[in-house]
């Protein structure tokens, strides 16, 4: 529900932006949303008896250093309509705005076993090549059993289990016999 408010700000807000000025937003408000992640901050912001008034002056403050009327405005707004909560879903929908614009993603190799820089490198460019995009990988060290490749934004998922594999063997020479 919020991804859907948070599209029409987005679509008020970009429209008639050039691209290097909605990565400035998508970097403020990037910064905003991880203002979320403070206990301190959303007990502020969710507190009834704090003034409507503090909050904005309390966000306007975190955007002074950005000096975008826009952004400002577009605060008001959301605090005039009691939809500050919404900023993280905005953040996340101005990132993938400006990937899909730019054709620039981003997306997580999760493994058990570390890998070697130079095959992340490699893997980044045979996705790249193959989407005719440009997509960066970065590794996640977790239990994963095998290789998990994940480009969220494009909805792409490439695995490899080691144990599926091992299964899949088995069957195979289990078929041959």
């Amino acid at each position: 529900m919020e991804e859907l408010i948070a599209k029409r700000y987005i679509k008020a807000l970009t429209s008639g932006s050039d691209v290097e000025s909605i990565q400035n937003m998508t970097d403020i408000f990037s910064v905003l949303a991880k203002s979320f992640k403070n206990d301190k901050f959303v007990q502020i912001i969710d507190n009834p008896n704090v003034d409507i008034n503090d909050k904005l002056e309390i966000l306007l403050e975190a955007v002074k250093s950005a000096n975008s009327g826009q952004v400002n405005n577009l605060i008001k707004l959301l605090v005039e309509n009691k939809r500050i909560n919404i900023i993280p879903a905005i953040a996340e929908e101005l990132r993938k705005n400006v990937a899909a614009s730019t054709k620039i993603y981003t997306g997580i190799i999760y493994s058990d076993s570390d890998i070697d820089t130079k095959v992340i490198e490699e893997l980044s460019k045979g996705l790249s090549k193959k989407f005719d995009l440009n997509i960066s990988l970065e590794f996640v060290k977790n239990d994963f059993n095998g290789i998990k490749v994940d480009v969220e934004d494009l909805g792409i998922e490439i695995n490899f289990s080691k144990t599926r594999i091992n299964s899949q063997i088995i069957e195979h020479i289990v078929k041959a016999i």
